[in-house]
């Protein structure tokens, strides 16, 4: 064969393979078998491998690295991925369309409505056709490059279509990554049979795949992809002037789209497209967690423009938890990595959301009293976005007098230690149990699975079954354990191969690198959650800065904005000797301290000392919105109208708060009053 002859091969074989993976991956419609697209595969490899300069970036051949990535550089978006508001309720999604109605007089308005899927959003930059980048959403404005991994999904085209009108030099195409359930079901099968900890669902599978720095461990798992939206576009006349049309040119770029859609124009009709696709989604094969709602004309939606965190021409509706009824068997309590005594029911199986429940959270023992709870109730359980459902209600005409109270136990299951009284820090007053033992089994389990899950430490493979080899071995007690194991040990574990030792140990590695917010969430500190952990990393340039100003003063630390008991919390858990030498033993495994979502302190907003308080409905601004406004200028927002009130900011049906605003003679505005006064120098 010539090389002329070679060349002209490669551009057919080439074509077809990429005809057939967007007939297969897109359109869900293959009209080939495996082993013949097998064969055609295996002819490209054959090919590129006795002719090399054919070996182009968009072959198919070229979806999988041979190697893996060193990490995941920065990448900004040249248009911000905004995220959306979202509302459970008909009213409210009423009040939105209204508000579009009052910010764009006289325009006819119509919506798309689509399936919001459950995945990791993502960006695509093409140039002249050719992907050149992929990234996480992150924070909105700057993501993490994942190309490498994206580039495995045969969902993600490598390179556009060829249309008439010609394609755009440069676009940014976002949508979402997913794991369809009949894959992610496959995969867990898989993962029983190989002795590996299955995953909890399908979008933190999807989530932990992604941060894979290995391409071909990427390329195993069953991930897809769908594309609703554009970003930059240049240029941009070749843009679509609606949704609809912009959804039809993205598929014959080559892109997979939601499907099915649904068109309104009024919101009666935009309420039973709703409900239309809350009976179809139930048959779809992945997971959705409601619906979009967007303006069908683009031009539309640039008048309507956006807040700082979301645009005001589109909204999520969220579905009603699904529920089910069952019967509660046994009451069993799980220690947690703080000690916390939760309350557990054990049911009879039941389908929840295609999957097979058989627990059930029952939060705290004042809330089982509250609910009056007990063993053999028929019981409703609900599935609002959590792993573990929760207990909502006991079906009380059930009852036959079988049913028996449960004694909440008053020392630890665990290692016997006799409980305290836990701290609500919403209702200050004492709702949980809690082991005070440090060196209780299930708390140091429970601290190195919180270190290392994703929204921590993020390490890979470092699961429930691992974890709790890891600490029956003695080779893991604490998070810092974990940066001394070596590979001879692992391999010592149960159903420990080589390939997942190595695995476990690049994901250690990897953590050592992650943000300040990560560590202190990871740290498993009383009552520091994610969003704890994120403020007080705004407000310090390392983990040495906070723990000066936590062991000195409690008082310090609140000045950032946490409340006096987690100032108090911090207080001691820094002045702790214990957690004094673990944070040396981290700092001596070489782990980050700094954080890189502090920023210096900024010039005090002209509204610094000045308090709010919003009542009624504006007119085009929700209250989330012009909270957000009185924010950034430096003025705070509180709940009810004093003396010490210094604006009101009064819309439609403003109730008791305009009266005695009123009667105080404090300052009232309207909507149109705030805004020039927020824009007045």
């Amino acid at each position: 064969m010539t090389f002329e002859e070679a060349q002209a091969s490669h551009r057919q074989l080439a074509a077809e393979i990429q005809r057939h993976d967007h007939l297969y991956y897109v359109e869900a419609r293959p009209v080939m078998t495996d082993a013949a697209y097998d064969a055609l595969y295996r002819q490209l490899v054959q090919l590129e491998a006795a002719h090399p300069s054919l070996v182009t970036p968009d072959s198919p051949t070229q979806r999988v690295a041979g190697h893996p990535v060193d990490g995941f550089p920065p990448v900004t978006h040249e248009v911000p991925m905004m995220s959306l508001d979202n509302t459970y309720s008909e009213a409210e999604l009423r009040d939105f369309i209204a508000r579009l109605a009052r910010l764009l007089p006289g325009e006819p308005l119509d919506f798309v409505i689509e399936p919001k899927v459950d995945g990791v959003a993502v960006s695509l930059l093409y140039l002249d056709g050719r992907l050149r980048t992929g990234a996480t959403r992150g924070d909105g404005v700057t993501g993490d490059d994942i190309t490498a991994n994206l580039r495995t999904l045969r969902s993600v085209p490598l390179r556009l279509r060829d249309i008439p009108g010609g394609l755009p030099r440069r676009i940014e195409v976002r949508g979402e990554v997913f794991m369809s359930r009949s894959g992610f079901d496959r995969m867990n099968r898989e993962r029983d049979e190989a002795g590996e900890e299955r995953f909890a669902n399908p979008r933190n599978a999807t989530a932990g795949t992604l941060k894979q720095l290995d391409p071909r461990l990427v390329a195993q798992r069953p991930l897809q992809a769908l594309f609703y939206s554009v970003g930059a576009i240049d240029p941009d006349t070749l843009a679509p002037a609606t949704h609809r049309d912009l959804l039809a040119w993205l598929g014959d770029l080559g892109f997979r789209t939601p499907r099915p859609t649904w068109h309104a124009s009024h919101p009666d009709a935009v309420l039973q497209a709703l409900a239309e696709l809350d009976t179809a989604r139930r048959s779809f094969d992945y997971e959705t967690d409601g619906a979009v709602i967007k303006l069908n004309p683009l031009a539309l939606r640039a008048r309507a423009g956006a807040t700082s965190k979301a645009p005001r021409w589109a909204i999520a509706f969220k579905y009603a938890p699904e529920q089910a009824t069952t019967r509660l068997r046994a009451i069993s309590i799980q220690v947690g990595r703080t000690g916390a005594l939760t309350p557990v029911a054990e049911l009879d199986p039941v389908v929840l959301s295609g999957s097979r429940v058989t627990r059930a959270t029952l939060h705290n023992e004042e809330d089982m009293r509250r609910k009056d709870i007990r063993v053999g109730d028929r019981v409703v359980i609900e599935k609002a976005g959590e792993i573990i459902p929760a207990v909502v209600r006991v079906v009380t005409d059930a009852r036959d007098g079988s049913e028996t109270p449960f004694p909440f136990p008053r020392s630890c299951p665990e290692c016997a230690t006799p409980a305290v009284r836990l701290l609500d820090t919403q209702a200050a007053e004492q709702v949980a149990w809690r082991c005070p033992n440090p060196d209780c089994p299930a708390q140091i389990r429970g601290r190195l699975l919180h270190w290392c899950s994703r929204g921590a430490m993020d390490i890979e493979g470092g699961g429930e079954v691992l974890v709790a080899q890891l600490v029956r071995a003695g080779l893991a007690r604490d998070p810092a354990d974990l940066y001394s194991l070596t590979l001879e040990p692992l391999l010592t574990l149960e159903r420990m191969g080589a390939k997942s030792a190595a695995n476990l140990l690049a994901g250690i590695q990897a953590s050592r690198t992650r943000d300040l917010w990560r560590l202190l969430f990871g740290l498993a500190i009383l009552h520091v959650g994610a969003s704890v952990a994120k403020a007080l990393a705004r407000s310090y340039p390392n983990l040495d800065a906070l723990a000066r100003a936590a062991t000195q003063d409690p008082a310090g630390v609140q000045s950032t904005g946490v409340g006096d008991v987690i100032a108090s919390t911090l207080h001691r858990w820094f002045r702790d000797d214990r957690n004094r030498r673990l944070l040396e033993r981290l700092r001596s495994a070489g782990l980050n301290f700094a954080s890189s979502l502090h920023r210096p302190a900024a010039e005090p907003g002209k509204w610094s000392g000045k308090t709010f308080v919003l009542t009624g409905t504006l007119p085009t601004m929700t209250r989330e919105q012009a909270t957000a406004r009185i924010e950034a200028l430096g003025g705070k927002v509180t709940s009810s109208v004093s003396r010490k009130t210094d604006f009101l900011l009064a819309g439609s049906d403003p109730g008791s708060k305009l009266e005695k605003a009123q009667k105080l003679g404090l300052t009232i505005l309207d909507e149109a009053g705030f805004l020039h006064l927020a824009d007045t120098p």
